[in-house]
């Protein structure tokens, strides 16, 4: 993971100097000797890391040096990125007050970050000059470690094979996993007349051994849907968290989120909901022993249908019997040929019988390795699934990983993580931003690495693309899970990414009058707020390292939330990523974005989806480096800033579900953007203020779904030609023609015939011939083909 850092640092510090010079500018006196300095040192540095990272787990000196050299390395990536957001001022603004300043000691008007013509590159000089005496100390430390110069990463990407090469083979099918599958089926299917209360299930083993993948199976099966009326399914964890507990119940059966926060109001909306209907409910990964967690949820699903099962999954014989029980499953680990039959599975799969053959005594070891865990020979599999080399198999058949056991980590998974690129490292312990058992979205974590420079320099064409592969290549290797939609992690392996992330990030539920201790220097924080709690609590605003705010669900009053958020945007300044969105409760209230929002400029992923905003504010549009804006269900948005066209760097602008009447003008700059959700073209009402269709010609990147919404008298056909949209990798187009009843009138010939424009509009548009459905809106009218009509 350092070993990407500094190289991504060393990418960005030869990019700046590249725009520099590009801008007709020369490095200022100081700051290229500075540079070149770091330069050598950084490279120096970045030729043991290699090894200084395989070494961190058994020894803790290396461990800590290396933590130290992150710290000074975002430091770094500060300061470059407040000299490549000057550089972006210059360049989006086009300022000429600075032009009789000699280009040898250029100055930058840093209006929009409150300065006062400040020599910005000698700032940048001095700051330069002590990161590297810093860096200066950290190379001298490195001596005594005997760090060695590894020239390569241990192994490369896997995500040149299709995830659907190794899930659609169902390599996890053994004769255990049926044998305890159709246990599973069979006690939820059979009528239970036997059982006079509610019949319960328990799944019981060691974390590992596949419980979870059991319950899923059973869960998903057909003949299941068949027999329940109701079909629900919560993750629980360590913490039986009541309130989260009641409201997933509620919503998956009411197919929406409950307006009530009580936990008797829950109960009883659940006890009202299930009256007559015949119902499975999961509880998965259920860990507390204390039956006053769950006796008033017993009491109220008891209202149910004769024949209704709960079916809980856990570690603990003791909470099956705490929980009454009826039927009890245990998954033991998988004897040595079993395990072996499923190791060999997977990493023998596509070989040649002479391959394999070679490799048996080897891989057989390493299977008894495992002790029996399925989700141990899974990772192990997949690595050595694309090792071709027997030496490669004997240095994970040596590792001294397997004898570590004092970070209570499996050390499966710690190999695992060992055989990632530096690359994906950084991106798979990333993840344990989320929640445990949290359902992950593929394009959002994808976008949050985009923010953290992990795919990349901004001006790569193809972020999203390798963002794509690190993420098949973390499934490939057993680490993300599919699920349905979404995937997730096992929590063991949740538990790694958390252990190596332990020391910068924090997952933190605040509840009614807490006052959390918490350590000001992290830089990812996930914030779940509890019933009462403050948003966000006020300590929060002095993290000032902090590079990632997610806010994910919770339950709050907000009276104070728009006096809180100046100064949490006025103090947070170095975020990269930030999510405010309404998928905590807002209790209807209308929320102000503050101005000085303007003041996070490194700021690369914003999300405000489902808030109450009537508006944004001009600032937002000081957001140089902005690449994702989420705006989805803004209800009440009807405009965009007109500064918009200097958010040069937007690659994702999601504006499905606004109310948008038109797009500002300077928004046909954003060049880079691969995803906008809807365009709105307007009347003449809009003025200057908007812009036309004809904007679009240059998004030559945009893909996926596109809706047009045309409002009014709104075009004339020739400027349609213009939209450029044949041009575009487009899958699913929808055209929304609105007008009023005047229009519509005014549109008919004297035998009542439409006379309008839209069908030689529809013909001029020329829809790209990658699209596979074209949808087309008419007042009450919808017409709907699979194939674009209209090539």
């Amino acid at each position: 993971m350092a070993y990407a850092t500094v190289s991504r640092i060393l990418e960005q510090l030869a990019s700046i100097s590249k725009q520099v010079k590009q801008q007709g500018e020369k490095l200022a006196v100081g700051v290229d000797k500075e540079v070149e300095m770091l330069r050598a040192k950084l490279g120096a540095i970045q030729a043991v890391l290699l090894d200084a990272e395989q070494r961190r787990w058994k020894d803790e000196a290396v461990s800590v040096w290396l933590g130290e050299l992150k710290d000074t390395c975002y430091d770094l990536e500060d300061v470059l990125d407040e000299w490549k957001t000057a550089l972006l001022k210059l360049q989006i603004e086009g300022d000429q007050e600075n032009v009789h300043v000699p280009k040898k000691v250029p100055f930058f008007p840093f209006t929009c970050f409150n300065y006062k013509r400040v020599d910005l590159p000698h700032q940048i000089a001095l700051k330069i000059k002590d990161i590297t005496r810093n860096l200066v100390v950290i190379a001298e430390r490195e001596v005594c470690f005997r760090l060695q110069f590894l020239t390569s990463e241990i192994s490369e990407t896997v995500s040149s094979i299709e995830v659907s090469d190794i899930y659609g083979r169902d390599i996890e099918k053994n004769a255990i996993v049926e044998e305890k599958n159709a246990i599973v089926l069979r006690k939820l299917l059979e009528g239970g007349e036997q059982v006079r209360n509610l019949h319960i299930i328990s799944i019981v083993g060691m974390g590992g051994t596949g419980k979870t993948f059991l319950a899923r199976s059973a869960y998903n099966d057909c003949q299941i849907g068949k027999n329940f009326d109701a079909k629900i399914w919560v993750d629980v964890s360590n913490d039986f968290d009541m309130l989260a507990v009641g409201k997933t119940i509620v919503q998956t059966i009411k197919g929406s989120a409950p307006e009530v926060v009580e936990l008797d109001s829950l109960l009883n909306m659940i006890r009202e909901n299930i009256v007559g209907k015949k119902f499975l409910l999961v509880l998965d990964d259920v860990w507390t022993e204390d039956y006053s967690n769950w006796d008033p949820f017993y009491h109220c699903l008891k209202n149910g249908l004769h024949g209704s099962k709960i079916l809980i999954t856990t570690r603990r014989e003791t909470v099956a019997r705490m929980m009454d029980s009826t039927d009890t499953i245990t998954i033991n680990e998988l004897d040595n040929e079993e395990c072996w039959e499923l190791f060999r599975k997977i990493a023998f799969s596509g070989r040649t019988r002479e391959e394999s053959e070679n490799l048996e005594e080897i891989g057989r070891k390493i299977a008894g390795k495992c002790k029996g865990l399925p989700l141990a020979v899974r990772n192990i599999g997949g690595i050595l699934r694309f090792k071709k080399h027997r030496e490669e198999w004997l240095r994970i058949l040596d590792s001294e990983l397997w004898e570590l056991t004092e970070f209570n980590i499996l050390p499966s998974l710690l190999l695992s993580y060992n055989d990632m690129p530096s690359t994906i490292k950084q991106c798979f312990s990333y993840c344990a931003i989320f929640p445990e058992d949290y359902r992950i979205d593929k394009e959002q974590l994808i976008k949050l690495w985009m923010a953290q420079g992990f795919l990349g320099l901004e001006n790569n064409m193809e972020m999203e693309r390798v963002g794509e592969e690190y993420f098949n290549d973390l499934v490939e290797r057993s680490i993300l899970l599919v699920n349905t939609s979404s995937y997730c992690m096992h929590d063991l392996v949740h538990d790694l990414a958390c252990f190596i992330r332990k020391k910068e990030l924090l997952i933190l539920e605040v509840n009614a009058l807490e006052n959390p201790s918490i350590n000001l220097s992290l830089y990812h924080l996930t914030l779940i707020l509890g019933v009462g709690a403050s948003f966000p609590p006020s300590k929060f605003s002095s993290m000032k390292s902090l590079r990632s705010l997610l806010i994910l669900y919770g339950v709050t009053n907000y009276q104070s939330m728009n006096e809180i958020m100046p100064r949490l945007f006025g103090e947070l300044t170095r975020l990269r990523a930030l999510d405010v969105s309404g998928k905590i409760w807002y209790e209807n209230m209308v929320l102000d974005i503050p101005k000085e929002i303007g003041k996070l400029i490194y700021l690369r992923y914003l999300n405000l989806s489902l808030l109450k905003i009537k508006e944004l504010p001009k600032e937002l549009c000081e957001l140089y480096n902005l690449q994702t804006l989420e705006l989805r269900g803004c209800a009440d948005l009807k405009s965009l800033p007109q500064g918009m066209g200097k958010l040069i760097n937007l690659r994702h602008l999601v504006n499905e579900g606004t109310s948008l009447t038109y797009m500002p003008t300077g928004i046909e700059r954003l060049t880079c953007l691969r995803t906008l959700s809807e365009f709105v073209v307007s009347g003449d009402d809009n003025g200057d203020k908007a812009c036309t269709l004809e904007s679009l010609a240059n998004m030559t990147h945009l893909r996926g779904s596109l809706r047009i919404k045309m409002l009014g008298n709104w075009i004339e056909v020739n400027v349609a030609k213009k939209a450029e949209l044949r041009n575009k990798d487009l899958l699913f187009l929808n055209l929304n023609f609105e007008k009023d009843a005047e229009e519509e009138r005014a549109n008919l010939d004297r035998e009542g015939n439409r006379m309008d424009k839209d069908e030689l509009v529809l013909d001029v548009l020329q829809p790209p011939l990658s699209l596979e459905r074209l949808e087309r809106l008419h007042s009450t009218e919808v017409m709907c083909s699979p194939i674009g009509l209209c090539h």
